[in-house]
Protein backbone atom coordinates (compact mmCIF):
# COMPACT_ATOMS: atom_id res chain seq x y z
CA UNK A 1 0.00 0.00 0.00
CA UNK A 2 1.91 3.36 -1.30
CA UNK A 3 -1.07 6.13 0.56
CA UNK A 4 -0.65 7.37 -3.10
CA UNK A 5 -3.35 9.94 -2.07
CA UNK A 6 -1.59 11.11 1.18
CA UNK A 7 1.02 12.71 -1.32
CA UNK A 8 -1.57 15.10 -3.42
CA UNK A 9 -3.37 17.00 -0.10
CA UNK A 10 -2.50 18.21 3.23
CA UNK A 11 -5.92 17.17 5.69
CA UNK A 12 -6.35 18.76 8.91
CA UNK A 13 -8.72 17.02 11.26
CA UNK A 14 -10.77 17.76 15.04
CA UNK A 15 -12.02 15.76 16.65
CA UNK A 16 -11.88 12.85 14.54
CA UNK A 17 -13.47 14.25 11.85
CA UNK A 18 -12.22 15.92 8.68
CA UNK A 19 -12.15 19.61 8.78
CA UNK A 20 -9.65 21.13 6.03
CA UNK A 21 -8.07 19.92 2.65
CA UNK A 22 -5.88 21.68 1.09
CA UNK A 23 -4.37 20.25 -2.47
CA UNK A 24 -0.96 19.91 -3.35
CA UNK A 25 0.64 19.11 -6.82
CA UNK A 26 2.58 20.09 -9.60
CA UNK A 27 2.27 22.29 -12.21
CA UNK A 28 1.70 19.40 -14.44
CA UNK A 29 -0.14 17.01 -12.45
CA UNK A 30 -1.92 14.31 -14.35
CA UNK A 31 -3.84 11.58 -13.04
CA UNK A 32 -3.21 9.09 -15.93
CA UNK A 33 0.53 9.71 -15.24
CA UNK A 34 1.13 10.65 -11.50
CA UNK A 35 -1.36 7.90 -10.17
CA UNK A 36 -2.02 5.26 -12.03
CA UNK A 37 1.58 4.96 -13.65
CA UNK A 38 3.22 5.30 -10.34
CA UNK A 39 0.66 2.39 -8.82
CA UNK A 40 1.69 0.16 -11.50
CA UNK A 41 5.07 0.93 -11.44
CA UNK A 42 5.23 0.21 -7.33
CA UNK A 43 3.03 -2.66 -7.21
CA UNK A 44 1.89 -3.90 -10.85
CA UNK A 45 -0.62 -6.77 -10.00
CA UNK A 46 -2.71 -4.74 -7.57
CA UNK A 47 -5.98 -4.97 -8.50
CA UNK A 48 -7.35 -2.00 -10.30
CA UNK A 49 -11.27 -3.15 -11.72
CA UNK A 50 -12.99 -6.39 -11.58
CA UNK A 51 -15.23 -6.36 -14.91
CA UNK A 52 -18.00 -9.37 -15.68
CA UNK A 53 -20.69 -8.93 -18.17
CA UNK A 54 -24.25 -10.59 -18.90
CA UNK A 55 -22.78 -13.07 -20.86
CA UNK A 56 -20.75 -14.30 -17.79
CA UNK A 57 -17.33 -12.91 -19.13
CA UNK A 58 -14.87 -11.55 -16.56
CA UNK A 59 -11.37 -10.17 -15.88
CA UNK A 60 -9.14 -8.89 -13.12
CA UNK A 61 -7.37 -5.64 -14.66
CA UNK A 62 -4.37 -4.89 -12.51
CA UNK A 63 -3.20 -1.61 -12.44
CA UNK A 64 0.16 -2.42 -14.86
CA UNK A 65 -2.40 -3.92 -17.50
CA UNK A 66 -4.08 -1.08 -17.00
CA UNK A 67 -1.29 1.23 -17.67
CA UNK A 68 0.00 -0.49 -20.48
CA UNK A 69 -3.60 -0.54 -22.19
CA UNK A 70 -3.73 3.44 -21.64
CA UNK A 71 -0.38 3.99 -23.36
CA UNK A 72 -1.32 1.84 -26.37
CA UNK A 73 -4.58 3.99 -26.25
CA UNK A 74 -2.64 6.87 -26.65
CA UNK A 75 0.06 5.57 -29.44
CA UNK A 76 -3.06 4.50 -31.52
CA UNK A 77 -4.97 8.08 -30.95
CA UNK A 78 -1.44 9.72 -31.84
CA UNK A 79 -1.13 7.97 -34.72
CA UNK A 80 -4.52 9.10 -35.56
CA UNK A 81 -4.26 13.09 -35.31
CA UNK A 82 -5.71 13.31 -32.11
CA UNK A 83 -3.47 15.91 -29.51
CA UNK A 84 -3.39 17.94 -26.60
CA UNK A 85 -6.15 19.92 -26.76
CA UNK A 86 -8.44 17.74 -29.08
CA UNK A 87 -11.99 17.05 -27.74
CA UNK A 88 -13.26 13.73 -28.05
CA UNK A 89 -16.41 11.75 -27.94
CA UNK A 90 -16.62 8.71 -25.73
CA UNK A 91 -19.94 6.74 -25.78
CA UNK A 92 -18.40 3.33 -24.27
CA UNK A 93 -21.23 2.35 -21.74
CA UNK A 94 -20.01 0.11 -19.23
CA UNK A 95 -16.97 -1.41 -21.69
CA UNK A 96 -13.83 -1.92 -20.09
CA UNK A 97 -12.29 -0.05 -23.05
CA UNK A 98 -13.34 3.08 -21.84
CA UNK A 99 -10.98 3.05 -18.65
CA UNK A 100 -8.13 2.56 -21.58
CA UNK A 101 -9.71 5.34 -24.06
CA UNK A 102 -9.91 7.81 -21.29
CA UNK A 103 -6.38 7.75 -20.04
CA UNK A 104 -5.05 7.53 -23.10
CA UNK A 105 -6.65 10.78 -23.54
CA UNK A 106 -5.47 11.57 -20.46
CA UNK A 107 -1.91 11.53 -21.05
CA UNK A 108 -2.39 13.20 -24.51
CA UNK A 109 -3.80 16.16 -23.30
CA UNK A 110 -6.65 15.72 -25.04
CA UNK A 111 -10.24 16.26 -23.39
CA UNK A 112 -12.51 13.54 -22.79
CA UNK A 113 -16.44 13.47 -23.36
CA UNK A 114 -17.98 10.79 -22.22
CA UNK A 115 -22.08 10.45 -23.17
CA UNK A 116 -24.36 7.69 -22.77
CA UNK A 117 -25.27 5.22 -25.85
CA UNK A 118 -29.22 6.48 -25.58
CA UNK A 119 -28.00 9.51 -27.72
CA UNK A 120 -30.26 9.65 -30.74
CA UNK A 121 -29.01 11.28 -33.97
CA UNK A 122 -30.02 14.96 -32.77
CA UNK A 123 -28.47 14.88 -29.53
CA UNK A 124 -24.96 13.58 -31.31
CA UNK A 125 -25.09 16.17 -33.52
CA UNK A 126 -25.97 18.84 -31.37
CA UNK A 127 -22.70 17.66 -28.75
CA UNK A 128 -20.53 17.46 -31.08
CA UNK A 129 -21.30 21.07 -33.01
CA UNK A 130 -21.04 22.25 -29.30
CA UNK A 131 -17.76 21.55 -28.49
CA UNK A 132 -16.21 21.31 -31.51
CA UNK A 133 -15.40 17.15 -31.39
CA UNK A 134 -12.84 15.95 -33.22
CA UNK A 135 -13.16 12.45 -33.05
CA UNK A 136 -15.94 9.71 -31.63
CA UNK A 137 -15.18 6.78 -29.59
CA UNK A 138 -18.05 4.19 -29.59
CA UNK A 139 -19.44 0.86 -28.79
CA UNK A 140 -21.02 -1.27 -31.74
CA UNK A 141 -23.42 -2.08 -29.37
CA UNK A 142 -27.30 -1.44 -30.69
CA UNK A 143 -27.73 1.76 -32.68
CA UNK A 144 -25.53 4.27 -31.28
CA UNK A 145 -22.72 3.66 -33.75
CA UNK A 146 -25.64 3.98 -36.85
CA UNK A 147 -26.89 7.39 -35.32
CA UNK A 148 -23.74 8.82 -35.54
CA UNK A 149 -23.05 8.24 -39.08
CA UNK A 150 -26.56 9.95 -39.61
CA UNK A 151 -25.47 13.00 -37.63
CA UNK A 152 -21.67 12.90 -38.95
CA UNK A 153 -22.27 14.82 -42.32
CA UNK A 154 -23.75 17.87 -40.24
CA UNK A 155 -20.89 17.58 -38.12
CA UNK A 156 -17.73 19.22 -39.59
CA UNK A 157 -15.16 19.12 -37.05
CA UNK A 158 -15.31 15.11 -36.45
CA UNK A 159 -12.26 13.84 -38.91
CA UNK A 160 -11.68 10.59 -36.31
CA UNK A 161 -14.11 7.50 -36.03
CA UNK A 162 -13.07 4.63 -33.51
CA UNK A 163 -15.79 1.32 -32.66
CA UNK A 164 -15.18 -0.53 -29.95
CA UNK A 165 -16.57 -4.19 -29.95
CA UNK A 166 -16.08 -4.85 -33.47
CA UNK A 167 -15.27 -3.05 -36.59
CA UNK A 168 -18.22 -0.86 -37.79
CA UNK A 169 -18.44 0.70 -41.77
CA UNK A 170 -15.46 2.74 -42.08
CA UNK A 171 -13.91 3.68 -39.11
CA UNK A 172 -10.83 2.46 -36.96
CA UNK A 173 -11.25 -1.08 -35.12
CA UNK A 174 -10.22 0.06 -31.48
CA UNK A 175 -9.61 -3.92 -29.78
CA UNK A 176 -7.77 -5.03 -33.30
CA UNK A 177 -5.90 -1.49 -33.56
CA UNK A 178 -4.61 -0.48 -30.43
CA UNK A 179 -2.89 -3.79 -29.88
CA UNK A 180 -0.21 -3.08 -32.69
CA UNK A 181 1.18 -0.62 -30.79
CA UNK A 182 3.85 -0.23 -28.03
CA UNK A 183 2.68 -0.26 -23.92
CA UNK A 184 5.20 2.31 -23.50
CA UNK A 185 4.62 6.02 -23.86
CA UNK A 186 6.69 8.77 -23.51
CA UNK A 187 5.37 11.45 -21.12
CA UNK A 188 3.99 14.49 -23.16
CA UNK A 189 3.66 18.08 -22.00
CA UNK A 190 0.09 19.03 -19.84
CA UNK A 191 -0.85 21.13 -17.73
CA UNK A 192 -2.96 20.64 -14.10
CA UNK A 193 -5.18 23.86 -15.50
CA UNK A 194 -5.48 22.11 -19.08
CA UNK A 195 -9.21 21.02 -19.79
CA UNK A 196 -9.35 17.18 -19.25
CA UNK A 197 -12.87 16.28 -19.10
CA UNK A 198 -16.15 18.39 -20.03
CA UNK A 199 -19.76 16.37 -19.04
CA UNK A 200 -22.94 17.50 -21.02
CA UNK A 201 -25.86 18.33 -18.22
CA UNK A 202 -28.58 16.21 -18.55
CA UNK A 203 -30.75 19.02 -19.71
CA UNK A 204 -33.98 19.30 -16.82
CA UNK A 205 -34.55 23.00 -18.40
CA UNK A 206 -33.04 23.71 -21.89
CA UNK A 207 -29.80 22.62 -24.02
CA UNK A 208 -27.95 20.68 -22.17
CA UNK A 209 -24.93 23.09 -20.62
CA UNK A 210 -20.83 22.07 -21.36
CA UNK A 211 -19.36 21.40 -17.68
CA UNK A 212 -15.66 21.71 -18.19
CA UNK A 213 -13.04 20.46 -15.06
CA UNK A 214 -8.93 20.72 -15.83
CA UNK A 215 -6.61 18.08 -14.47
CA UNK A 216 -6.66 19.12 -10.91
CA UNK A 217 -10.46 18.01 -10.55
CA UNK A 218 -9.64 14.14 -9.73
CA UNK A 219 -7.43 15.39 -6.70
CA UNK A 220 -10.74 16.68 -4.94
CA UNK A 221 -12.18 13.28 -5.18
CA UNK A 222 -10.11 12.10 -2.51
CA UNK A 223 -12.63 13.39 -0.17
CA UNK A 224 -15.56 11.47 -2.11
CA UNK A 225 -13.95 7.81 -2.05
CA UNK A 226 -12.27 8.13 1.23
CA UNK A 227 -14.42 10.10 3.62
CA UNK A 228 -17.82 9.18 1.98
CA UNK A 229 -17.87 5.81 0.28
CA UNK A 230 -15.39 4.68 2.82
CA UNK A 231 -13.70 3.25 0.40
CA UNK A 232 -9.84 1.44 1.51
CA UNK A 233 -6.77 -0.25 -0.07
CA UNK A 234 -7.89 -3.63 -1.32
CA UNK A 235 -11.38 -3.12 -1.14
CA UNK A 236 -13.81 -3.84 -3.91
CA UNK A 237 -16.38 -0.44 -4.68
CA UNK A 238 -19.25 -0.73 -7.10
CA UNK A 239 -21.07 2.63 -8.25
CA UNK A 240 -24.20 1.90 -10.23
CA UNK A 241 -23.80 4.44 -13.44
CA UNK A 242 -23.51 4.03 -17.10
CA UNK A 243 -19.71 6.01 -18.20
CA UNK A 244 -22.02 8.37 -20.53
CA UNK A 245 -22.98 9.92 -16.59
CA UNK A 246 -20.76 12.72 -14.24
CA UNK A 247 -21.85 10.15 -11.27
CA UNK A 248 -19.61 7.42 -12.94
CA UNK A 249 -16.29 9.56 -12.45
CA UNK A 250 -17.47 10.10 -8.70
CA UNK A 251 -17.39 6.06 -8.37
CA UNK A 252 -15.33 4.51 -10.79
CA UNK A 253 -11.96 6.08 -11.52
CA UNK A 254 -10.69 8.93 -9.62
CA UNK A 255 -11.31 8.72 -5.77
CA UNK A 256 -11.27 5.01 -5.87
CA UNK A 257 -8.01 4.90 -7.48
CA UNK A 258 -6.05 7.18 -5.79
CA UNK A 259 -6.88 4.64 -2.79
CA UNK A 260 -5.67 1.82 -4.49
CA UNK A 261 -8.69 0.12 -4.00
CA UNK A 262 -10.49 -2.04 -7.02
CA UNK A 263 -13.03 -0.58 -8.42
CA UNK A 264 -16.44 -3.50 -9.62
CA UNK A 265 -17.88 -3.04 -12.88
CA UNK A 266 -21.15 -4.59 -14.17
CA UNK A 267 -21.60 -4.23 -17.54
CA UNK A 268 -25.17 -4.52 -18.08
CA UNK A 269 -27.82 -2.77 -20.42
CA UNK A 270 -30.25 -2.46 -17.95
CA UNK A 271 -30.91 -2.00 -14.19
CA UNK A 272 -32.53 -5.75 -12.46
CA UNK A 273 -32.21 -5.83 -8.68
CA UNK A 274 -32.75 -9.74 -8.95
CA UNK A 275 -29.36 -9.39 -10.82
CA UNK A 276 -27.13 -7.19 -9.32
CA UNK A 277 -27.93 -8.21 -5.63
CA UNK A 278 -26.13 -11.33 -6.11
CA UNK A 279 -22.67 -10.11 -7.35
CA UNK A 280 -22.33 -8.24 -3.68
CA UNK A 281 -21.67 -11.85 -2.43
CA UNK A 282 -19.77 -13.18 -5.31
CA UNK A 283 -17.28 -10.91 -5.74
CA UNK A 284 -16.80 -9.59 -2.35
CA UNK A 285 -18.37 -6.18 -3.20
CA UNK A 286 -17.20 -4.02 -0.05
CA UNK A 287 -18.50 -0.45 -0.86
CA UNK A 288 -21.55 0.71 -2.93
CA UNK A 289 -22.88 3.53 -3.81
CA UNK A 290 -26.02 4.28 -6.23
CA UNK A 291 -28.92 7.15 -6.35
CA UNK A 292 -32.76 6.54 -4.61
CA UNK A 293 -34.09 4.82 -7.49
CA UNK A 294 -31.80 1.91 -7.25
CA UNK A 295 -32.28 1.61 -3.88
CA UNK A 296 -36.14 1.90 -4.09
CA UNK A 297 -35.98 -1.53 -6.08
CA UNK A 298 -33.53 -3.20 -3.77
CA UNK A 299 -36.20 -2.56 -0.93
CA UNK A 300 -39.05 -3.92 -3.13
CA UNK A 301 -37.10 -7.02 -3.38
CA UNK A 302 -36.77 -10.04 -0.46
CA UNK A 303 -33.75 -8.55 0.65
CA UNK A 304 -33.60 -11.47 3.16
CA UNK A 305 -32.55 -14.17 0.14
CA UNK A 306 -29.67 -12.22 -0.44
CA UNK A 307 -26.27 -12.39 1.29
CA UNK A 308 -24.96 -8.64 1.79
CA UNK A 309 -22.47 -9.98 4.31
CA UNK A 310 -19.07 -8.36 2.49
CA UNK A 311 -21.32 -4.78 2.00
CA UNK A 312 -19.48 -2.47 4.90
CA UNK A 313 -20.42 0.84 3.66
CA UNK A 314 -23.61 2.01 1.33
CA UNK A 315 -23.78 5.64 0.42
CA UNK A 316 -26.46 7.78 -1.89
CA UNK A 317 -26.93 10.53 -3.92
CA UNK A 318 -28.42 11.72 -7.66
CA UNK A 319 -31.81 12.76 -6.02
CA UNK A 320 -32.70 13.37 -2.39
CA UNK A 321 -32.99 10.26 -0.04
CA UNK A 322 -36.43 9.72 1.02
CA UNK A 323 -36.22 8.74 4.46
CA UNK A 324 -38.67 5.44 4.04
CA UNK A 325 -35.82 4.49 1.08
CA UNK A 326 -33.37 5.09 4.57
CA UNK A 327 -35.41 3.52 7.11
CA UNK A 328 -36.42 0.20 4.84
CA UNK A 329 -32.93 -0.64 3.90
CA UNK A 330 -31.60 -0.02 7.44
CA UNK A 331 -33.88 -2.48 8.59
CA UNK A 332 -32.89 -5.48 6.01
CA UNK A 333 -28.78 -4.70 6.13
CA UNK A 334 -28.10 -2.65 9.26
CA UNK A 335 -25.91 -0.13 6.81
CA UNK A 336 -27.49 3.27 7.16
CA UNK A 337 -27.37 5.00 4.19
CA UNK A 338 -24.90 8.25 4.04
CA UNK A 339 -26.52 10.69 2.24
CA UNK A 340 -24.32 13.32 -0.35
CA UNK A 341 -24.89 16.01 -2.52
CA UNK A 342 -23.04 17.59 -5.70
CA UNK A 343 -23.88 18.54 -9.33
CA UNK A 344 -21.21 18.19 -12.74
CA UNK A 345 -20.07 21.39 -11.91
CA UNK A 346 -18.64 20.35 -8.48
CA UNK A 347 -17.67 17.11 -6.84
CA UNK A 348 -19.35 16.19 -3.52
CA UNK A 349 -20.56 19.74 -2.21
CA UNK A 350 -22.55 18.09 1.32
CA UNK A 351 -22.09 15.07 2.57
CA UNK A 352 -22.10 12.32 5.61
CA UNK A 353 -18.95 11.65 6.66
CA UNK A 354 -17.77 7.90 7.90
CA UNK A 355 -17.88 7.67 11.19
CA UNK A 356 -21.03 9.73 11.49
CA UNK A 357 -24.43 9.07 12.22
CA UNK A 358 -26.54 10.71 9.73
CA UNK A 359 -29.71 12.16 10.07
CA UNK A 360 -32.18 10.67 7.59
CA UNK A 361 -33.20 12.94 4.75
CA UNK A 362 -30.17 15.58 5.59
CA UNK A 363 -27.53 15.86 2.71
CA UNK A 364 -25.29 16.01 5.57
CA UNK A 365 -22.11 18.61 6.10
CA UNK A 366 -20.28 20.71 4.19
CA UNK A 367 -16.96 19.14 2.32
CA UNK A 368 -13.66 21.01 3.66
CA UNK A 369 -12.76 21.42 0.14
CA UNK A 370 -15.58 23.85 -0.25
CA UNK A 371 -16.61 27.51 1.57
CA UNK A 372 -20.18 25.78 0.85
CA UNK A 373 -22.66 28.48 2.09
CA UNK A 374 -26.36 29.60 2.12
CA UNK A 375 -27.42 33.01 1.18
CA UNK A 376 -30.16 34.78 0.31
CA UNK A 377 -31.19 36.91 -3.24
CA UNK A 378 -29.01 39.14 -2.55
CA UNK A 379 -25.91 37.03 -1.64
CA UNK A 380 -26.07 37.47 1.93
CA UNK A 381 -25.49 34.49 4.63
CA UNK A 382 -29.05 33.07 5.92
CA UNK A 383 -29.79 32.76 9.50
CA UNK A 384 -29.68 28.84 11.19
CA UNK A 385 -33.05 27.31 9.98
CA UNK A 386 -34.13 29.85 7.04
CA UNK A 387 -33.65 28.66 3.62
CA UNK A 388 -30.61 29.88 1.55
CA UNK A 389 -29.60 28.74 -1.84
CA UNK A 390 -26.46 26.58 -2.00
CA UNK A 391 -23.46 28.67 -2.68
CA UNK A 392 -19.23 28.13 -3.44
CA UNK A 393 -17.79 31.04 -1.66
CA UNK A 394 -14.92 31.49 -4.57
CA UNK A 395 -13.25 35.10 -3.04
CA UNK A 396 -10.49 33.29 -1.99
CA UNK A 397 -9.53 31.18 -5.32
CA UNK A 398 -10.96 28.45 -7.02
CA UNK A 399 -11.07 24.95 -5.09
CA UNK A 400 -10.16 22.41 -6.43
CA UNK A 401 -13.08 20.05 -7.73
CA UNK A 402 -14.73 22.82 -9.12
CA UNK A 403 -15.29 23.44 -12.58
CA UNK A 404 -13.60 25.86 -14.89
CA UNK A 405 -16.79 27.20 -16.76
CA UNK A 406 -19.65 26.23 -19.01
CA UNK A 407 -17.58 25.31 -22.51
CA UNK A 408 -17.60 28.04 -24.71
CA UNK A 409 -20.56 29.84 -22.34
CA UNK A 410 -19.20 32.86 -21.23
CA UNK A 411 -23.13 33.97 -19.95
CA UNK A 412 -24.40 31.06 -18.84
CA UNK A 413 -21.21 31.07 -16.57
CA UNK A 414 -20.77 34.60 -15.54
CA UNK A 415 -24.78 34.06 -15.18
CA UNK A 416 -23.96 31.15 -12.32
CA UNK A 417 -20.89 32.45 -11.16
CA UNK A 418 -20.08 35.68 -10.04
CA UNK A 419 -19.32 38.12 -7.12
CA UNK A 420 -16.85 35.60 -5.62
CA UNK A 421 -20.00 33.30 -5.45
CA UNK A 422 -20.65 30.08 -7.66
CA UNK A 423 -24.69 29.57 -7.83
CA UNK A 424 -25.65 26.17 -7.48
CA UNK A 425 -29.40 27.24 -7.83
CA UNK A 426 -30.26 24.13 -5.03
CA UNK A 427 -31.57 25.22 -2.30
CA UNK A 428 -31.62 24.09 1.88
CA UNK A 429 -31.73 25.02 5.78
CA UNK A 430 -29.08 23.95 8.02
CA UNK A 431 -29.91 23.01 11.16
CA UNK A 432 -27.88 23.82 14.65
CA UNK A 433 -25.34 20.78 13.95
CA UNK A 434 -24.44 21.83 10.89
CA UNK A 435 -26.62 19.57 8.98
CA UNK A 436 -28.33 20.42 5.74
CA UNK A 437 -31.71 19.62 4.73
CA UNK A 438 -32.31 20.14 1.09
CA UNK A 439 -35.38 21.77 -0.39
CA UNK A 440 -35.19 21.93 -3.77
CA UNK A 441 -34.21 23.97 -7.04
CA UNK A 442 -34.84 27.56 -7.26
CA UNK A 443 -37.29 27.29 -10.09
CA UNK A 444 -38.71 24.02 -8.00
CA UNK A 445 -39.94 26.08 -4.77
CA UNK A 446 -44.07 26.71 -4.88
CA UNK A 447 -45.17 30.12 -3.44
CA UNK A 448 -48.44 29.55 -2.16
CA UNK A 449 -50.31 31.90 0.07
CA UNK A 450 -47.62 33.41 1.08
CA UNK A 451 -45.29 30.20 2.29
CA UNK A 452 -42.55 28.44 0.46
CA UNK A 453 -43.04 24.92 -0.38
CA UNK A 454 -40.05 22.50 -1.55
CA UNK A 455 -41.44 19.86 -3.50
CA UNK A 456 -38.97 16.92 -2.36
CA UNK A 457 -40.68 16.96 1.80
CA UNK A 458 -43.78 16.23 0.29
CA UNK A 459 -43.03 13.92 -1.98
CA UNK A 460 -40.99 12.00 1.10
CA UNK A 461 -44.38 11.72 2.63
CA UNK A 462 -46.23 10.23 0.00
CA UNK A 463 -43.45 8.03 -1.12
CA UNK A 464 -44.51 6.78 2.20
CA UNK A 465 -47.83 5.25 1.19
CA UNK A 466 -48.25 1.94 -0.48
CA UNK A 467 -49.90 3.13 -3.71
CA UNK A 468 -47.02 5.15 -5.01
CA UNK A 469 -44.48 4.02 -6.86
CA UNK A 470 -43.31 7.40 -7.71
CA UNK A 471 -44.41 10.75 -7.69
CA UNK A 472 -42.95 14.80 -8.96
CA UNK A 473 -44.27 17.73 -6.92
CA UNK A 474 -44.73 21.08 -9.03
CA UNK A 475 -46.57 24.32 -8.57
CA UNK A 476 -49.74 25.37 -10.80
CA UNK A 477 -50.81 28.91 -11.00
CA UNK A 478 -53.95 29.79 -8.90
CA UNK A 479 -55.44 33.21 -8.90
CA UNK A 480 -56.16 33.56 -4.90
CA UNK A 481 -53.25 31.15 -3.84
CA UNK A 482 -50.70 32.34 -6.02
CA UNK A 483 -49.51 28.77 -6.67
CA UNK A 484 -51.11 25.54 -5.26
CA UNK A 485 -49.48 22.12 -4.84
CA UNK A 486 -49.78 19.46 -7.64
CA UNK A 487 -48.62 15.75 -7.24
CA UNK A 488 -48.40 13.82 -10.70
CA UNK A 489 -47.77 10.29 -9.05
CA UNK A 490 -47.56 7.14 -10.92
CA UNK A 491 -49.28 3.99 -9.07
CA UNK A 492 -47.38 0.93 -7.41
CA UNK A 493 -48.63 -2.33 -8.85
CA UNK A 494 -52.17 -3.40 -7.54
CA UNK A 495 -53.62 0.42 -7.06
CA UNK A 496 -56.17 2.04 -9.80
CA UNK A 497 -56.62 5.46 -10.15
CA UNK A 498 -60.04 6.77 -8.54
CA UNK A 499 -61.35 9.70 -6.75
CA UNK A 500 -61.42 7.64 -3.21
CA UNK A 501 -57.49 7.06 -3.34
CA UNK A 502 -57.10 11.11 -4.18
CA UNK A 503 -58.33 11.48 -1.19
CA UNK A 504 -56.88 9.09 0.68
CA UNK A 505 -53.56 10.56 -0.82
CA UNK A 506 -54.54 14.03 0.30
CA UNK A 507 -55.38 13.38 3.52
CA UNK A 508 -52.49 11.52 4.06
CA UNK A 509 -50.08 13.98 3.34
CA UNK A 510 -51.94 16.18 5.74
CA UNK A 511 -51.67 14.33 8.61
CA UNK A 512 -47.93 13.75 7.74
CA UNK A 513 -46.99 17.24 7.54
CA UNK A 514 -48.35 20.88 7.73
CA UNK A 515 -51.78 20.87 6.21
CA UNK A 516 -51.27 24.08 4.02
CA UNK A 517 -48.20 21.56 1.96
CA UNK A 518 -51.53 19.04 0.88
CA UNK A 519 -51.73 18.63 -3.09
CA UNK A 520 -54.88 20.75 -3.53
CA UNK A 521 -54.38 18.40 -7.68
CA UNK A 522 -53.14 15.01 -8.06
CA UNK A 523 -52.44 13.41 -11.59
CA UNK A 524 -52.20 9.50 -12.01
CA UNK A 525 -49.48 8.91 -14.78
CA UNK A 526 -47.93 5.93 -16.07
CA UNK A 527 -45.23 7.34 -15.96
CA UNK A 528 -43.12 10.51 -15.26
CA UNK A 529 -41.55 12.61 -17.87
CA UNK A 530 -37.46 12.17 -17.40
CA UNK A 531 -34.05 12.95 -18.98
CA UNK A 532 -32.21 10.22 -20.41
CA UNK A 533 -30.33 10.18 -16.91
CA UNK A 534 -33.10 9.14 -15.38
CA UNK A 535 -33.82 12.95 -13.72
CA UNK A 536 -37.51 13.75 -13.19
CA UNK A 537 -38.19 17.01 -15.83
CA UNK A 538 -40.82 18.76 -13.69
CA UNK A 539 -40.33 21.61 -16.49
CA UNK A 540 -42.79 19.15 -18.27
CA UNK A 541 -45.09 18.65 -15.83
CA UNK A 542 -45.91 22.27 -15.74
CA UNK A 543 -45.86 22.61 -18.93
CA UNK A 544 -42.64 24.91 -19.52
CA UNK A 545 -41.02 25.92 -22.81
CA UNK A 546 -37.34 24.73 -23.07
Amino acid sequence: MLNIHQKYCRETFYDGQLVGFEPVYQPDFNFAYDVVDVIAEKEPVRRAMLWCNEAGEEHTFTFSEISKASNRAANLFSSLGISRGDRVLLILKRHYQFWFALLGLHKLGAVGIPATNQLTKKDIAYRCNAAGIKAVICTTDGDVAEHVDTALPECPTVEIKISVHGKHADWVDFDKEYLKYSDEFKRVETLASDPMLIYFTSGTTGMPKMVCHDFTYPIAHIVTAKYWQNVVPDGLHLTISDTGWMKSMWGKLYGQWFMEAGIFVCDFDRFHAEQILPLFAKYQITTFCAPPTMYRFFIKEDLSKYDLSSLQHASIAGEPLNPEVFNQFYKATGLRLMEGFGQSETTLLLYNPVGTKPKPGSTGRPNPCYAVDLVDAQGRTVPTGEVGEIVVRTDKGKPVGLFDGYYRDEERTRSAWHDGIYHTGDTAWQDEDGYFWYIGRNDDIIKSSGYRIGPFEIESVLMEHPAVLECAITGVPDPIRGQVVKATIVLSRGYEASDELKKELQNYVKKQTAPYKYPRIIDFVAELPKTISGKVRRVEIRGGMD
